[in-house]
C-alpha cells in the first residue's frame, strides 16, 4: 500500500458544501475547500477509509488516480496503456467503467470508456462487467483525461443498519448536516415529533455515542490492491459511550414508530432511544435543559393535500411556543407558506435538492 497522497473528492448535495467542508476538517482532512458538488480534500488511503467510516455528510468518497491529456481515441488508448493500474487495482476484481466528455476533441463517452476498459484488461487482466461493484469513472474535460475510483460503492446514506423506511424518508447524510447546520454536537437532548422511520433521532443518537455511520457496511475500497484488511478492522473497531441526553421520536403513526425501533435496534442504540406513539397535540418538553428539536414534516408534495397542511403546522407551531422555551428548531419543507404557518419567526437555509424537490431548513430559537 503507497503511503503517497492523492487528491481525494467528498461529494454532496448542492448548497451544502460548506457544512460537509466543515465536517472533513473536524475529522483531520488536510485543507478541505468547497466546490460545485463536494468537497476536494487529499489524503493517504487510510485517510480514504476513515472518510468513508466517518464522515455523515458525504455522499461518497472519490480518490483522483492521476491525470493525462489526451486529444484523440488512439492516444487515449496508448496513454491509458501506461498507466500504472496495477497500484490500484486488482486483477481478479471486477471492474465498471464509466466515461464523460465535456468541451474535448474526445467526444464519444461509450468509445472512450472502451478504450480505458480494453487497456485494464489487456495490461492487468482485470475483467470488465457493467454490474460490477467497484467504479472507475473517465472524465475527459478539456481534453484532460482524469482517472478517479468510487472507493464507497454503495451511496453512504446506506448507513448498513436502517431497514425500515417510511413515506418519504430524508436521507441520512442530509439529515446528518442538517443537525450539523445546527450546531448539534452531541451534548443535547434531540426531539423528532413527526419521526417517521427515526432518521433525525437515529443521527443524532449515534454521533452523541461516538458511532461511525459505517461502522455495520462493506466499501469498494476493500476491493482494492491498496487494501489492508488487519489496518482496516483495528480503525473501524468501535468504542460507543451510552450519552446522557435524550433522544425521543414520536409519530401518530404505529407502523412508523415500529419501524423507527428496529432501526434503533439494528443500530445499537435502542438503550438510550424513545420511540412513542403520539399526535402533535401531546407532545411535552422532557425534563432537563433545553434541546434541539429536528422534524420533516409533510409537504404536500408526496404526502398529504398542501392546503390542509397548515393546520398541523400551525399546530405544531402553537405546541413548540407554549411548551418549548428555549429550545432550537430545525424544521424541514419545501414551502415558505407552510414554514409561515407554524407563526414562528424562521430563518430559511439555501434550497436543497432531495428526491425531485427542493427542501429547506428553517431554523430558529423558540422564544
Amino acid at each position: 500500500m503507497t503511503d503517497a497522497p492523492l487528491p481525494i473528492f467528498l461529494a454532496c448535495l448542492p448548497g451544502l458544501e460548506p457544512v460537509l467542508a466543515e465536517e472533513a476538517a473536524a475529522l483531520g482532512l488536510p485543507d478541505p475547500r468547497p466546490v460545485p458538488g463536494g468537497v476536494e480534500t487529499h489524503g493517504t488511503w487510510p485517510d480514504i477509509w476513515r472518510a468513508n467510516l466517518w464522515l455523515r455528510g458525504a455522499s461518497r468518497v472519490l480518490a483522483r488516480l492521476g491525470e493525462f491529456r489526451a486529444l484523440h481515441l488512439a492516444q487515449l488508448d496508448k496513454r491509458a496503456r501506461k498507466f500504472p493500474f496495477s497500484d490500484f487495482l486488482r486483477a481478479d476484481i471486477p471492474i465498471r467503467i464509466e466515461a464523460s466528455c465535456t468541451r474535448s476533441r474526445i467526444y464519444h463517452q461509450k468509445a472512450a470508456a472502451q478504450r480505458v476498459a480494453h487497456a485494464i484488461t489487456e495490461t492487468l487482466g482485470a475483467p470488465i462487467s457493467a454490474d460490477a461493484a467497484l467504479r472507475l469513472m473517465v472524465r475527459i474535460e478539456d481534453d484532460l483525461v482524469t482517472l478517479s475510483l468510487d472507493t464507497s460503492g454503495a451511496g453512504l446514506h446506506l448507513r448498513g443498519h436502517k431497514h425500515a423506511t417510511g413515506k418519504a424518508p430524508l436521507r441520512e447524510t442530509l439529515a446528518a448536516l442538517f443537525l450539523r447546520q445546527m450546531g448539534y454536537d452531541g451534548s443535547t437532548s434531540v426531539i423528532d415529533p413527526m419521526c417517521g422511520s427515526g432518521t433525525f433521532v437515529l443521527e443524532a443518537a449515534e454521533i452523541a455515542a461516538g458511532l461511525a455511520p459505517g461502522r455495520t457496511r462493506a466499501f469498494a475500497f476493500e476491493q482494492l490492491a491498496s487494501f489492508d484488511a488487519a489496518a482496516w478492522q483495528v480503525m473501524r473497531a468501535q468504542n460507543p459511550h451510552r450519552p446522557a441526553a435524550q433522544y425521543l421520536g414520536y409519530d401518530r403513526d404505529q407502523g412508523a414508530i415500529a419501524s423507527s425501533r428496529a432501526n434503533a435496534e439494528r443500530a445499537g442504540v435502542s438503550d438510550f432511544t424513545r420511540f412513542t406513539c403520539q399526535p402533535i397535540s401531546a407532545l411535552r418538553a422532557p425534563d432537563g435543559p433545553p434541546g434541539l428539536i429536528m422534524v420533516n414534516p409533510p409537504y404536500g408534495t408526496r404526502i398529504g393535500n398542501p392546503a390542509r397542511l397548515h393546520g398541523l403546522y400551525a399546530s405544531l407551531g402553537d405546541v413548540l411556543k407554549q411548551g418549548f422555551s428555549g429550545w432550537q428548531l430545525g424544521l424541514v419543507t419545501t414551502d415558505a407558506r407552510l414554514a409561515r404557518a407554524t407563526g414562528l419567526m424562521l430563518e430559511a437555509g439555501p434550497p436543497i435538492p432531495h428526491g425531485g424537490l427542493k427542501v429547506r431548513l428553517y431554523r430558529t430559537r423558540l422564544p
